[in-house]
């Protein structure tokens, strides 16, 4: 296996995995330790409601796995949000979302291999895709091609789950207001160099998605990456509003030319198609308050860490922002008591 002197950050999302959460880690940990030259695990548990939280600090002690940290959610949030937890808090030169579930970490020293090779962003797709509802391929389908449509890129081709991100591209990710939704699309739009591999594993699991989760999540993906269908909205009303104007003039030149018109037409359609002129005016201006609105709002973090608890084993011997009183060089010492005095 090739060796890669950097600092890998791999961060997983799990739920209700208490029975093969120890087997996961220990093998990430092999794989891992031999592939890199420093490295640390981050686990976002999204709010299991099994025994996860005791199997995790068990194996974050004394005797358990080392450079391991835990991030247990206090709700249930969906997958991006709950990687974008994991993601801020690495603190590697690069950072690897993985599902233990529907990746395979085995593939990882080929993604390594592209990011060190100077890629910013390197996306994998694995071939083997889960069996799921007819109702959800439908609206998969549907939500992706209005998503490639608005926004130019396919995110399930484009923009797959599993990835490797350098440190720089998450932080260009924070200095957004809603990183936790940026993280999806971002990468894959960019301007960064990005690689893209293929693979074929079979996923470990069947894990069935809901639709209705689903919907929510694609719905709020697309109206926040994009302005597109509030511009479409705004469009619209421009067209409606010159529309009517339009028909005005067409009806006072009715009235004038025409002297067969039907009493009552001629003040009955200025008055129909003035007032639709007035609420398309209405709706081009709301709308258009809603898009700054929406480019200035901040909201608050969609997320709450309940606990944090780290590896009690640590291997990594170089400290981050930390200055050792030991290394201060004793001449130093000397002149600041003479300053003091």
């Amino acid at each position: 296996m090739e060796f890669f002197p950097c600092f890998l950050s791999v961060v997983f999302v799990v739920r209700n995995q208490s029975e093969n959460i120890e087997s996961i880690m220990t093998q990430a940990a092999a794989v891992i330790s031999g592939l890199v030259s420093d490295y640390e695990l981050i686990v976002v548990d999204n709010a299991s409601d099994d025994n996860s939280i005791a199997v995790m600090k068990r194996i974050t002690g004394e005797n358990g796995l080392a450079n391991l940290q835990v991030y247990a959610l206090t709700k249930e949030v969906d997958n991006d949000t709950a990687s974008w937890v994991g993601l801020e808090s690495a603190l590697g030169d690069f950072v690897v979302v993985i599902d233990p579930l529907m990746d395979d970490i085995a593939f990882l020293p080929q993604m390594l291999d592209q990011a060190v090779g100077g890629s910013d962003v390197v996306f994998a797709n694995n071939e083997q895709k889960p069996k799921q509802s007819l109702a959800y391929r439908g609206a998969f389908s549907i939500f992706h091609g209005l998503y490639s449509w608005f926004n130019g890129i396919h995110l399930a081709k484009e923009a797959p789950q599993y990835r490797i991100l350098s440190k720089r591209v998450i932080n260009f990710i924070l200095q957004h207001p809603q990183p936790a939704m940026t993280y999806r699309h971002l990468p894959a739009t960019g301007g960064f160099a990005r690689s893209y591999l293929n693979y074929s594993s079979t996923p470990k699991t069947a894990q069935t998605k809901r639709l209705g989760e689903s919907v929510d999540r694609g719905m709020r993906l697309l109206v926040s990456t994009t302005r597109a269908p509030m511009r479409m909205v705004t469009s619209l009303s421009l067209f409606g509003a010159i529309a009517n104007l339009i028909y005005c003039v067409y009806v006072v030149a009715v009235g004038i030319f025409k002297s067969d018109v039907a009493p009552g037409w001629i003040s009955f359609s200025l008055q129909q198609s003035g007032m639709f002129f007035l609420i398309s005016l209405v709706l081009l201006v709301l709308g258009e308050y809603i898009l700054n609105m929406a480019s200035l709002s901040n909201e608050g973090p969609p997320y709450h860490v309940g606990q944090e608890f780290t590896s009690a084993v640590m291997t990594r011997h170089e400290k981050l922002n930390i200055e050792e009183a030991g290394s201060i060089p004793a001449n130093s010492l000397v002149s600041s008591k003479h300053r003091a005095s």
